[in-house]
């Protein structure tokens, strides 16, 4: 009853996928344990991938040589460009997919990998030796060992579903919580907390009159993560709708019947994916909300609508949706629901995403409070390469902030906590200019390759295609039209790169539409670039201002607020304890004097 593997990963989705291919591709015997095999990849909420702050890091993904940006593109059904009037710091690509296609085509990537055996089983037991991970027991008394564990349970953990005042045990809908890990968790010296989430009724396509909505159109040619545009790819669009002023009376009339508002649900919702309770509640002046009608798939009966998560019953959902215009007489064929849940406090882990309190128990995802696939298959990434890592006793990786918008995240998880599902955003990201999803690649890949995820091949056709980029942008800062730099031109409103080209002569050699994409972007936003890499360097220096060894009782200046908080958070540099929350500027003034003063090194690597 006992099997030995190298890392065993508990969960199937977009986390769990993530870590256990990372481990298996580095060569780690690795486990994924799951109930349900049938499960792997389901999209419980939206089929969709993408969008701000999320689409960033699917291409960061893509670039560190993860899958989640190959399963979008193979299952795609529409794409659009969000913020495309906007600047390139906050375009983001959102993919809608083919639902019980993109599960089945993680399925089989992941059962195609010769290092992954998936294990059909609940786990029950945490196993630890001498204070150290040695694997899991599930409920039927097998025992998986293994140095490392990766823990990518969403919203399994003690999960309960609401629908209005009724409950039961369920991590989503129609599955088993998971019954155990918690206690076993806690048993190992961790603190858990309480989360809650939803998602939006599915309603029967064929009741919706689709002609009084507002057509959105997929774009053309469609955007991808990967460059490969899937087979689904068609141009199926999707609809815009709206609540109403009889939508919102009818909630603020039932409010006592919704699980949240009625007091029942104790965990903390997500504050950027609220329900539409919250949104009437807290929007009281506005008489509509946008909602997004967007199909399943091209074989499916059934519409998502995003924008209408709830927690109200049954009855009051039936009423709801007929009040709004398309939709009156509409069918509800799966009723929306709140989930609640357990999860970790990421500020026990480290940057690595492994435990503080545990060596060798990683998690990724939900379970570390984070909201959304995006969000859950990035640490799943990084969880997964560090748990093979551990096993082979190698030292921990990570993306550093300066990095990426995984390394922001990253950061924001470990140094700050949570107390709210944590959703990526733009706007969290200082170095959003430098961090576009355009050029994820020339940040990332060569990180990608150096952990061995990343082959030769691929890491040289990004290089060859960099140099193509090089060499345009800079004749484009040498040639001239009538006197004019070619880059002065292409700068001016309602010129576009064709005009430019035909008018100073085309590239040396052939670009990409991608490709030009990216000169034009690196030519209109010259300037801010460039004074976003100054302001980069002189972050960068902090980042490697190592704090090992600072005795912060010897710290003069230092206030007692600042020096309680850096305790609390152990950050390994002065760039990281410049984000934990409680120190003042006046403290990293206090740091800074004192490791100049003591001829401290600086570290090299990433924040913790």
């Amino acid at each position: 009853m006992k099997r030995e593997f190298d890392v065993v990963v508990i969960g199937g989705g977009h986390a769990g996928i993530e870590a256990a291919l990372a481990a298996a591709r580095l060569g780690a015997r690795t486990a994924m344990v799951l109930p349900n095999p049938d499960k792997i990849g389901v999209m419980p909420c939206n089929p969709a991938v993408g969008g701000p702050g999320k689409s960033q890091l699917v291409f960061e993904l893509q670039a560190l040589g993860g899958e989640m940006g190959r399963l979008a593109d193979l299952t795609a059904i529409h794409t659009r460009t969000l913020n495309a009037s906007k600047g390139a710091a906050v375009q983001s690509l959102r993919v809608q997919n083919e639902r019980d296609g993109y599960a089945a085509a993680a399925r089989a990537v992941v059962e195609a990998e010769a290092g992954i055996e998936v294990v059909r089983a609940e786990a029950a037991e945490i196993i630890r030796h001498e204070d150290a991970v040695a694997g899991v027991s599930t409920t039927d008394g097998r025992v998986l060992a293994a140095p490392a564990v990766v823990l990518c349970t969403g919203t399994f953990l003690a999960g309960v579903v609401w629908y209005g005042k009724r409950q039961r045990p369920a991590g989503r809908q129609g599955e088993a919580p998971a019954r155990h890990l918690s206690a076993s968790l806690r048993a190992t010296g961790h603190d858990l907390i309480r989360l809650k989430t939803g998602t939006p009724p599915r309603i029967r396509a064929d009741s919706v009159d689709l002609s009084v909505l507002q057509e959105v159109p997929s774009d053309d040619p469609p955007g991808t993560f990967s460059g490969v545009p899937g087979p689904r790819m068609t141009s199926t669009p999707t609809w815009l709708t709206r609540t109403t002023p009889a939508t919102h009376a009818l909630i603020q009339e039932h409010l006592h019947e919704s699980a949240m508002y009625g007091g029942d649900i104790e965990g903390a919702g997500p504050r950027y994916c609220p329900s539409i309770e919250d949104k009437v509640v807290r929007f009281s002046d506005k008489d509509h909300h946008l909602l997004f009608v967007e199909p399943d798939g091209l074989d499916t009966s059934e519409l998502y609508l995003q924008g209408l998560s709830s927690s109200m019953p049954p009855h009051v959902q039936d009423e709801m949706i007929r009040t709004l215009p398309g939709f009156e007489r509409a069918r509800i064929h799966r009723y929306a629901y709140a989930v609640e849940y357990d999860a970790l406090d990421p500020a026990q882990l480290d940057v690595g995403l492994m435990s503080r309190r545990l060596p060798g128990l990683f998690s990724a995802g939900q379970i570390n409070g984070t909201s959304g696939y995006e969000e859950a298959a990035a640490q799943g990434l990084v969880a997964g390469v560090n748990a093979a890592r551990h096993a082979a006793g190698m030292a921990r990786v990570t993306v550093r902030r300066d990095q990426g918008y995984l390394g922001v995240m990253l950061d924001d998880l470990v140094r700050w906590g949570i107390e709210e599902p944590y959703r990526m955003l733009t706007s969290r990201n200082e170095y959003r200019l430098l961090h576009r999803q355009d050029n994820a690649d020339e940040r990332l890949m060569a990180l990608g390759h150096e952990w061995g995820l990343v082959g030769d091949a691929e890491l040289a056709r990004h290089r060859a295609s960099d140099e193509r980029v090089r060499r345009e942008v800079e004749r484009l800062a040498s040639v001239r039209h009538d006197g004019v730099l070619a880059a002065t031109l292409l700068c001016r409103p309602g010129v576009e790169y064709e005009d430019v080209a035909r008018l100073t002569g085309p590239a040396r050699e052939a670009l990409s539409a991608g490709e030009v994409a990216r000169v034009v972007t690196l030519v209109r936003y010259a300037a801010y670039i460039d004074r976003a890499n100054r302001q980069l360097g002189g972050r960068a220096a902090y980042e490697r201002m190592s704090l090992d060894g600072v005795d912060l009782e010897r710290v003069a200046s230092l206030s007692n607020e600042g020096r309680a908080a850096l305790r609390r958070a152990a950050p390994a540099t002065l760039g990281a304890a410049q984000r934990v929350r409680g120190v003042r500027d006046s403290d990293v003034t206090a740091l800074l004097v004192h490791l100049k003063g003591h001829h401290h090194v600086a570290a090299e690597g990433a924040s913790g």
